[in-house]
């Protein structure tokens, strides 16, 4: 029988740090999603599938809401936070890009690959904003991030 223990009620949920060269400057680029229920830019990601893999489901969530089949990378900073009054666990990997073909969709109608600084700027929640940091200490890209002193 159940306790009530935090992980009976704690969402859990598992994305991705997108990220690929630009096509263009060769620069890094960031993969952000707009879900228009809610009116926001964030990573893409979403709840697990009951028995499903985290990393598994961080890669079904790309593929659904970017139309991007990603390799994925090192395990980046789990967020906890409170979502619908529900506290939320969400797991995230680094991936990078290798092939995209994305379709919106009622859940995702847009996608933008921004820089890391132009990122940080659009994401709508300041918890999603420490990810980059973390993208950039593992990716430790040969050229500058395009970051503020």
């Amino acid at each position: 029988m159940s306790s009530g223990s935090p992980e009976d009620t704690t969402v859990q949920a598992a994305g991705c740090v997108l990220w690929r060269r630009s096509p263009v400057t060769g620069g890094l680029e960031l993969c952000l999603v707009h879900r228009p229920k809610y009116d926001d830019w964030s990573w893409p990601k979403g709840k697990l599938k009951r028995g499903e893999e985290p990393l598994a489901g961080a890669l079904r969530e790309v593929a659904e809401e970017t139309g991007c089949r990603a390799d994925p990378g090192a395990e980046l900073p789990t967020q906890h936070y409170l979502a619908n009054g529900r506290p939320k666990q969400v797991r995230y990997w680094a991936a990078e890009a290798m092939s995209c073909a994305f379709s919106p969709t009622a859940e995702v109608d847009r996608v933008l690959w921004l820089t890391p600084f132009a990122a940080r700027a659009r994401l709508t929640q300041p918890h999603d904003r420490p990810l980059i940091d973390a993208l950039l200490a593992v990716l430790n890209p040969p050229q500058p991030a395009g970051r503020p002193d």
